[in-house]
């Protein structure tokens, strides 16, 4: 108990003497197994305004079983699915959900429905990866779309009016097996891994609660020992995670985004001495024939013919090439002399590409060209 409270007067002695560069632990790292599970299910949605599938097979069984549980037998021809829709169920489980709480479901049609405006999603079971059931679904469904359709055929639609929501819709019935508690250690795992930034937690860590307590796994986790007594660790990770920490900088990349032209430049990128010379040439090529009459030729009585006209070709090639702009980039230039200089002779993002995939080629640019 000592122990935590030292730590936590370091943290605040330490909090007040931050860099502005600093960055909470949480806001880059998450707890190893402290995250959501997925959660799909299947039911259906009734009451709609004639937008259900109709009389589509899947639906009028999934009527069928339902209404089967209440003793009420019928076969196929019994029932019409214009007000009923089948739909797929899906939610995500937060971390740490006791029974009794509630979590959003989002309602999808899987069959030939147009709308679940007004619907009501029946009963629905929720499972898991492992086929258990650890919610259950039900309520109003909340659509924000619109979908309008006119007797001559015409139709208007507006977002997607065949996926909606349920808020607080599911109740869940499951707790999933968590080790935050038993356990004497936390891990970290870094949302982008980098041995510099793991390094930088570890020695701050160590800073606010003693040698020993962190320790860097590697580039992507750190280890962090915990106090044994579980009503301690929820108050020592809240001190944990608002610890601030310098993050290195990331790995000089440069991001082409080939469909959009779109280009990203990290701040570290740094070009070595090299010189570049940019212009463009310019080919037009027009043809332009000409008709030059026959020779007239004497066929008897004095009449004359014409031999025939012919086409003569008449081709105009222009060539024109732009005066190359050259600018020399010097000992180690930054990123915002970098653009500058290349924005001065007016390069468009393909040119921009070429001079950046020119300048790696020749070994003056320090940075990865990714294309995405």
């Amino acid at each position: 108990m000592k122990q935590v409270i030292s730590g936590i007067i370091a943290f605040l002695l330490l909090t007040c003497a931050t860099t502005v560069n600093a960055t909470r632990i949480k806001d880059i790292t998450s707890l190893a197994g402290v995250r959501s599970n997925q959660l799909v299910g299947y039911g259906v949605v009734v009451g709609l305004a004639g937008t259900g599938d109709g009389n589509t097979g899947i639906t009028l069984q999934s009527i069928q079983s339902l209404v089967s549980r209440f003793g009420v037998t019928s076969d196929l021809q019994g029932f019409n699915g214009d007000n009923a829709a089948a739909v797929v169920i899906t939610a995500d489980l937060p971390a740490f959900m006791k029974p009794g709480q509630e979590i959003d479901v989002t309602v999808s049609t899987v069959g030939g429905a147009s709308s679940l405006k007004g619907g009501t999603l029946l009963m629905a079971p929720l499972l898991g990866a492992d086929g258990e059931t650890y919610a259950v679904a039900q309520g109003n469904v909340v659509v924000g779309g619109l979908g309008v359709e006119g007797a001559d055929g015409s139709s208007l639609t507006v977002n997607i009016p065949t996926v909606g929501r349920i808020p607080r819709g599911a109740s869940v019935e499951r707790l999933v097996p968590n080790e935050f508690l038993k356990t004497d250690f936390v891990i970290l795992n870094l949302h982008n891994g980098d041995f510099s930034t793991a390094n930088n937690i570890a020695q701050t860590v160590n800073e606010v609660f003693g040698d020993g307590t962190a320790l860097p796994i590697d580039k992507n986790s750190i280890r962090v020992r915990a106090p044994e007594e579980p009503e301690q660790k929820v108050s020592f990770v809240s001190v944990l995670e608002n610890i601030e920490v310098e993050k290195a900088l990331p790995p000089a990349k440069i991001i082409v985004n080939s469909r959009t032209g779109t280009l990203v430049i990290s701040g570290n990128v740094v070009v070595t001495p090299a010189a570049v010379a940019h212009g463009s040439l310019s080919v037009k090529v027009q043809e332009d024939p000409t008709v030059q009459a026959g020779n007239a030729i004497a066929v008897g009585a004095g009449a004359q013919a014409n031999a025939g006209a012919q086409q003569v070709p008449n081709t105009d090639i222009q060539a024109e090439e732009k005066t190359a702009k050259a600018f020399v980039f010097g000992s180690g230039v930054s990123l915002s002399d970098l653009v500058d200089s290349i924005n001065a002779v007016g390069a468009t993002p393909s040119d921009l590409v070429a001079i950046l995939e020119a300048l790696r080629e020749a070994g003056a640019l320090n940075a990865e060209i990714i294309v995405i």
